[in-house]
């Protein structure tokens, strides 16, 4: 599975953005999907997560109320909404495709065989 993650860019605190990945190669149906984050210097973050129906999601904290992941099996894409964004939200994010057919999502950045390349995202003040 190649995943291209896209939407990034530079946005004032407060503002949104939608974050696209993209698969070819295979359909991401079957898969639970994920969305981290990473700074310089520290390790992947989880974000979101979402299982293979679209039923079952999970946001962490740090997002809770602002990010919305969601998924178009028909598409073949999943979603990150990002709205109310803060400067500690500046990070490289990344899509990833995990467990398939699993009825929840999942956190574990270790279960995710597949990584996008990242796409950049920066908040400013």
């Amino acid at each position: 599975v190649q995943l291209q993650a896209s939407g990034g860019g530079l946005v004032q605190a407060g503002g949104s953005l939608r974050l696209s990945c993209a698969a070819s190669g295979r359909t991401l149906s079957s898969y639970t999907m994920g969305w981290f984050r990473q700074t310089p210097g520290k390790e992947r973050e989880f974000v979101a997560s979402i299982n293979w129906s679209g039923l079952s999601t999970y946001h962490a904290d740090s997002v809770k109320g602002r990010f919305t992941i969601s998924r178009d099996n028909a598409k073949n894409t999943v979603y990150l909404q990002m709205n109310s964004l803060k400067p500690e939200d500046t990070a490289v994010y990344y899509c990833a495709a995990g467990p398939q057919y699993e009825s929840s999502w999942s956190a574990a950045a270790r279960r995710y065989a597949y990584w996008g390349q990242g796409t950049q995202v920066t908040v400013s003040s």
